[in-house]
């Protein structure tokens, strides 16, 4: 039984870029569908593909973004925020910062899941599930 399914999205696809593999999957949820779709916006994941969507044993096939000369994968870090003991929630004026704008942090809001970025834009706060990049 997994008790914090994002912390296990984020250590596969930490475990996948550490083996240089090119592409992992992983059990769906709403949220991971959602984090999915923001890493493929700002460009840290190449594409990804939903399968067997509505089904129980869905998941989510994600294919990891390499630079073609150097070999350096887009994602160099991705840390876990608010865990399960200790949630982390932040209104619109604490927003985090990663690697001074650089980075992304990926907030779960009222309005659904976005980027510091875009909450700041719409003035709303959340909790902080995650740091990129």
């Amino acid at each position: 039984m997994n008790t914090d399914p994002i912390a296990d999205y984020l250590t596969r696809i930490r475990n996948a870029v550490s083996a240089e593999h090119r592409i992992v999957e992983i059990p769906t949820s709403s949220v991971k569908k959602a984090i999915t779709k923001i890493l493929f916006e700002k460009g840290y994941i190449l594409q990804y593909k939903f399968e067997n969507e509505g089904t129980i044993d869905s998941s989510i096939k994600i294919a990891l973004k390499y630079h073609p000369q150097s070999k350096v994968n887009a994602i160099s870090k991705i840390v876990r925020v608010s865990k399960p003991g200790l949630r982390k929630y932040v209104n619109s004026k604490e927003l985090p910062r990663v690697l001074n704008g650089l980075g992304i942090a990926i907030i779960s809001t009222s309005q659904g899941v976005m980027t510091d970025k875009e909450a700041k834009k719409l003035n709303i706060g959340g909790e902080v599930l995650c740091y990129v990049s």
